[in-house]
């Protein structure tokens, strides 16, 4: 089957389909209209540099030393050097993934063609991409504002020959590569080096992954928080649609009316319809304002990641040959400020689905303190919660937003800058953590479940189980509940529950809006 075909600078990209690019599932191309328009602009910076105009970048020295004015024979050279001294990264690689995406996502910026970038660099950017030729990137080092400076240097040196990249699954030095290959590096023009480190794509790949991340947990904490209910026979009241016509927020909406569904023709359900309870604790009442206030927060996000995908972000930008911006496109504080409400959206699923845990084991009607009948001598699942206590608090120290923190650099012409680099790493660490408490809810969810047996649920929760007890099985007396935990989080980390249960999933009218990315 033919592969869909994406044209840079000319389609408009999306998180989804950037990952597809990624992941070889969409094959992208520069035609030949976008070709023209980026040409054009580069010629444009050539006759800047022939004219003798002072413009910041093309001939002049970066950040404090924009008043250093560089000769025409040194324009070259200084493009070089911007790349090798500000490759001053630290830490652990970013996943080869994840570097793959910013030069995905660099070179849609570049094919904006207000970048004065060349031809020759835009096809050897699109070879690596290709041949899966990707350049090793620290992880630490940028402060997110005059671009991510030091990620996206060490993730262009290999243009130069230099750094190093993985190819054919190692990590090789890239002039070995080169010479292997018959490669010669790339000469960079005027502007080019300025116009490939400006900009915010490590900030912007990281936050691709937390919209895709972020998604696919909120969708299985409601399943598994579905299955919860199930298991302490909550009420379904709660998740009617009059109830959140009555405060109309999209992600309430949608939520309620996910597990409102989840709950039709369960015979568990009906069951306890006349209970004399009148209402259950918070992390069962509250669900859809939890959640959907979570979700809302995705959206955001994700509209943010949309505009960002498809912007100019270096500086200067190139409009044409009279009119040369010195901005602040680079700044990552769009993204920064985002992906901290995105961490603490994140958070709180986590800080909720750690409540219901709590709630199972204290033994809701029919259902055995701990989870388990003989306890004394066994501890039950008591342990597997402060498990998610400690993945709940740390989150908690994670959600102080970076983005509120500012330190200037280059001798103050920088005086404000985003942070957002650390924003997008945590934010990830948060949603990896929520993953693993909800793993642990997942196996707390099923075994409550199967104490309401012989009773059935609706299929879709069925099916929750069902996935769950393929690997899972149910707990009579302790055991080593380690290695259950970690499949039970390994379905939540692969989607497995969702993706099982797509088919028996009923639309609601908020499907379109929080289902895709």
């Amino acid at each position: 089957m033919q592969k869909p075909t994406f044209y840079y600078g000319q389609d408009r990209l999306h998180a989804k389909l950037a990952l597809d690019i990624a992941r070889g599932l969409v094959k992208a191309e520069v035609n030949t209209d976008i070709r023209n328009k980026v040409a054009a602009n580069k010629a444009i910076v050539d006759e800047i540099v022939a004219e003798k105009k002072t413009v910041y970048g093309i001939n002049t020295g970066f950040g404090s030393l924009c008043t250093t004015t560089i000769s025409e024979e040194d324009t070259k050279t200084l493009q070089s050097n911007i790349l090798q001294s500000h490759s001053v990264g630290v830490g652990e690689p970013i996943a080869t993934e994840t570097a793959k995406l910013m030069l995905i996502l660099k070179l849609q910026s570049l094919c904006q063609g207000h970048s004065g970038i060349a031809l020759d660099t835009i096809d050897r950017i699109l070879w690596m991409i290709e041949n899966d030729c990707i350049p090793v990137v620290p992880s630490q080092g940028s402060v997110g504002a005059s671009g991510d400076l030091a990620p996206l240097s060490h993730l262009f040196l290999p243009l130069l020959g230099k750094g190093k990249v993985v190819y054919q699954g190692k990590t090789q030095d890239t002039a070995a590569v080169y010479t292997q290959l018959g490669l010669n590096p790339i000469a960079l023009g005027p502007k080019e080096g300025l116009a490939l480190i400006n900009g915010t794509q490590f900030i912007l790949a990281h936050a691709v992954l937390v919209v895709e991340r972020l998604q696919q947990s909120l969708n299985q904490a409601d399943l598994i928080a579905a299955l919860m209910i199930e298991g302490l026979q909550g009420s379904v009241k709660p998740f009617y649609k009059e109830l959140h016509d009555l405060r109309p927020y999209d992600g309430n909406r949608h939520v309620a009316a996910r597990i409102f569904d989840w709950l039709q023709g369960s015979e568990n359900n009906h069951h306890h319809a006349d209970c004399d309870r009148v209402q259950d604790p918070y992390s069962l009442r509250c669900i859809p304002q939890i959640h959907g206030a979570s979700r809302n927060a995705w959206r955001h996000l994700k509209d943010l990641v949309e505009i960002e995908l498809n912007a100019a972000t270096d500086n200067p930008i190139i409009i044409d040959k009279e009119l040369t911006i010195s901005g602040g496109s680079f700044h990552g504080q769009p993204l920064a400020m985002a992906l901290d409400y995105a961490c603490l959206a994140a958070s709180e699923i986590g800080n909720v689905s750690d409540r219901r845990i709590y709630l199972a084991l204290e033994g809701a009607p029919g259902l055995p303190k701990l989870l388990m009948n003989s306890t004394g001598l066994n501890s039950g699942f008591m342990i597997l919660q402060y498990t998610s206590a400690a993945l709940s608090s740390e989150n908690k120290s994670l959600c102080f937003p970076a983005s509120a923190d500012s330190i200037p650099t280059s001798m103050g012409q920088e005086d404000h800058v985003s942070m957002g680099s650390i924003s997008a790493r945590k934010t990830l660490r948060v949603i990896d953590n929520v993953q693993k408490i909800l793993g642990i809810e997942l196996m707390c969810a099923a075994q409550a479940f199967e104490f309401r047996r012989p009773l059935k649920s609706n299929p879709v929760l069925e099916k929750v189980w069902e996935t769950v007890r393929e690997e899972v099985s149910f707990a009579d007396t302790d055991r080593i509940f380690a290695p259950d935990m970690e499949k039970a989080i390994q379905m939540v980390r692969e989607n497995r529950i969702g993706a099982r249960t797509n088919e028996l999933r009923k639309a609601t009218a908020w499907e379109n809006i929080f289902e895709k990315y």
